[in-house]
């Protein structure tokens, strides 16, 4: 597709190791002048939604700083340009709940806000479980819970979930669960 939009002038307003805001100046797809600002990411958003035999899942639950409040999530991290999403992934399942999975499918790739960020993510599915200590980051307190699929959907549907990332995958494996796909 053709791009209708022109880009007039990029100023940088931000920058640090996880992010870049940019203001620029435009040209909108009507030709009248606008301006937009972007959220760069300079990593990929990875999830992953770890399941046992018996239907059940983990979350991790930490307080999250932009919200100023406390979220349960799935395991998940950011996984640097140019490295393996996959092994980040086997990474963060680790860090954050010290478990290991013996197989891995990728479940859904997503983009988490497009009107103002290129920000990418990548989900999986990790089942064949092992389980170990949890190695969290120094800059981590976090709460790991076992939970049944079907009682994270209900946080998910209660608006106890929350976070885009966690919210997507959790209805991806509930839709594959019911398709009887896992």
């Amino acid at each position: 597709m053709h791009n209708p939009w022109q880009t007039l002038s990029i100023q940088e307003v931000y920058d640090n190791r996880w992010i870049k805001v940019t203001h620029r100046e435009v040209l909108t797809p009507t030709g009248t002048p606008g301006i937009y600002g972007v959220v760069h990411f300079k990593n990929l958003a990875i999830g992953i939604v770890p399941i046992d035999e018996e239907g059940n899942t983990w979350l991790v639950g930490q307080y999250r700083y932009t919200l100023d409040q406390y979220s349960w999530e799935i395991p998940e991290g950011g996984c640097p340009k140019g490295t393996d999403p996959l092994e980040t992934a086997k990474r963060e399942l680790k860090e954050e709940t010290g478990m290991q999975a013996e197989r891995w499918e990728q479940i859904i790739d997503f983009h988490t806000s497009n009107s103002v960020t290129d920000e990418y993510g990548i989900a999986y599915l990790a089942t064949g479980l092992s389980f170990g200590e949890a190695e969290p980051e120094e800059t981590e307190e976090l709460q790991v819970k076992k939970v049944p699929l079907e009682q994270a959907i209900a946080m998910v549907l209660r608006g106890e979930i929350t976070d885009a990332l966690s919210m997507m995958a959790l209805m991806k494996v509930h839709i594959m669960s019911l398709a009887k796909e896992i």
